[in-house]
């Protein structure tokens, strides 16, 4: 049997937590940043210091200072089978950089005077990628690795801003990616023959982390069992009971990605053209081809989320079979416009291919013409092309494109037409589309700084652990070692390097640790 860190499962962790808070009260700790910005890019710097103020004599053997990024997923399953029901959870520390050279700030005898304030000044750089450690896992192909490598952008961190500074990047809560400065105070204590550290205070501020994020090439999206539809085929009919009219042929490609202007232009929205190519093949040669309704198009968000890392890129299919993975999935409406003055271009397969050109219709290359329907007969058929014009809304915080080793969040854009000439006919295409950013000029630095943040209250907290250490877990003793030993041992965890730290939970809510990766 596990024994639960949680506070309300016994009387085990109470002292400690007697005893934190009132170390808490002996130890403040303010983390100041210089320039604070809403969001932090590749290659930006954070700077500040860190400032400790004692209420009474503190000694103290180290004092560290993190840049840390981390992210947190669980996955609940509700199945026929006991065993494989309850709540899956996984911690990633993926970023961990220290502040070197503190130690020539410390005072005389590493102690900390009562009433008087330190200051420890930082640095850090936000890394264009992350080390080949923290993806160890196996992985299919290279490009999975690659793209686990590359820095995630903060998500689902719901404590940062307030009001209209809040963030809704319809990030569900199962998962979450957070970035910070930690501060934390020590010492070094031994029981036993064995060393530990003993954390006196610790302090986190969160910050926003928006990486430069290139457009990828487009996705291979066709095939049997694919999340896209790229093409779509309707037969449609006269009316009710009566002959056909022919076949209504719609294809799109993916589009070019949405770039977000974080940094130079936070309220621009870029606007990208998808191409929606029509095709209509007649069952005969009077008949014409269908007048065009109104055209609209939605944005699907996925975010996908898992208890164990990731192999493969990630599949709505997959996460419905694999009981280790989840899906989070909101559709947002972007635009609604009438195509019906689009017109057909009628077109002889002997002859070269045109279309006039009238509002979005233009002209056409026999290549991008769609192929045609498996009841065609070698005729007279008829053309479109329908430029539509996507834009992020601005209601909603968009992240980029991203695949981590336990969180990815992709986009998926909804394509619907509707006909004026047929009563509720319509087709849809569902089509991927990225979304990529930009990086921040650093001589731009004094201009960001948001003074419209909180800035004091809202992204600190005082229990740091929570936001950037794997939750703890500990085993029953069975060879009578005092129980506050184990739970001491566990101490160096702050110091190991990035891992992967899954929990299974079971039904009772017991917690049992699992191997890491």
């Amino acid at each position: 049997m596990a024994l639960s860190s949680s506070p309300n499962s016994d009387g085990i962790n109470m002292p400690g937590k007697l005893r934190s808070l009132v170390q808490t009260q002996k130890l403040d700790i303010e983390i100041n940043l210089k320039g604070h910005k809403k969001a932090y890019s590749t290659l930006d710097g954070i700077e500040g210091t860190a400032e400790i103020t004692a209420a009474v004599n503190t000694h103290f053997d180290d004092i560290d200072i993190e840049f840390v990024g981390t992210s947190r997923t669980y996955v609940e399953r509700l199945t026929t089978a006991a065993a494989a029901s309850g709540r899956s959870e996984a911690f990633h520390q993926f970023l961990k950089l220290t502040q070197p050279g503190l130690q020539q700030h410390y005072p005389a005898d590493c102690i900390l005077k009562a009433g008087q304030t330190y200051k420890f000044p930082f640095l850090f750089v936000v890394p264009q990628q992350l080390l080949p450690r923290v993806c160890q896992h196996k992985t299919h192909n290279p490009a999975v690795r690659d793209a686990h490598l590359q820095l995630p952008p903060t998500l689902g961190d719901k404590g940062l801003g307030t009001g209209p500074d809040a963030l809704d990047d319809m990030a569900p809560d199962m998962a979450s990616v957070r970035y910070g400065i930690f501060a934390r105070v020590s010492r070094t204590k031994t029981h036993d023959a064995e060393t530990f550290k003993v954390s006196l205070a610790s302090k986190a501020k969160r910050l926003r982390v928006t990486p430069a994020a290139a457009e990828q090439p487009p996705l291979d999206a066709g095939g049997a069992g694919s999340e896209y539809t790229m093409r779509k085929e309707k037969t449609l009919r006269k009316g009710v009971l009566k002959g056909k009219l022919g076949t209504l042929i719609m294809e799109a490609s993916q589009p070019q990605s949405l770039h977000l202007q974080t940094f130079s232009n936070p309220e621009f929205r870029t606007t990208v053209m998808a191409t929606v190519m029509l095709r209509f093949d007649p069952a005969d040669e009077k008949a014409p081809p269908p007048r065009l309704g109104s055209l609209s198009t939605k944005m699907k968000v996925c975010t996908f989320f898992a208890s164990t890392a990731r192999h493969n890129f990630p599949s709505k299919t997959a996460s419905l079979l694999d009981l280790s993975q989840g899906l989070h999935a909101e559709q947002i409406n972007l635009s609604s416009r009438c195509v019906a003055n689009v017109e057909w271009s009628k077109c002889d397969p002997a002859k070269p291919v045109t279309i006039n050109r009238r509002d979005s219709a233009l002209s056409l290359n026999a290549g991008d013409i769609p192929q045609p329907s498996a009841t065609y007969g070698g005729k007279t058929f008829y053309t479109a092309r329908v430029l539509v014009p996507i834009t992020l809304p601005t209601k909603q915080t968009f992240v980029p494109t991203f695949h981590s080793c336990l969180i990815s969040r992709r986009y998926q854009l909804k394509i619907e037409l509707g006909l004026h000439s047929v009563v509720g006919q319509t087709l849809d295409l569902r089509v991927p589309i990225q979304i990529s950013a930009e990086g921040s000029d650093g001589e731009q630095d004094s201009r960001q700084e948001s003074e419209e943040l909180a800035d004091d209250v809202d992204d600190e907290v005082d229990d740091a652990l929570d936001l950037f250490v794997a939750r703890r877990t500990t085993r029953a003793q069975s060879d009578g070692a005092p129980r506050r030993a184990r739970i001491g041992s566990q101490a160096p965890l702050y110091d190991a390097p990035p891992g992967y730290s899954p929990f299974a939970t079971g039904l009772q809510g017991r917690q049992m640790s699992v191997p890491a990766y």
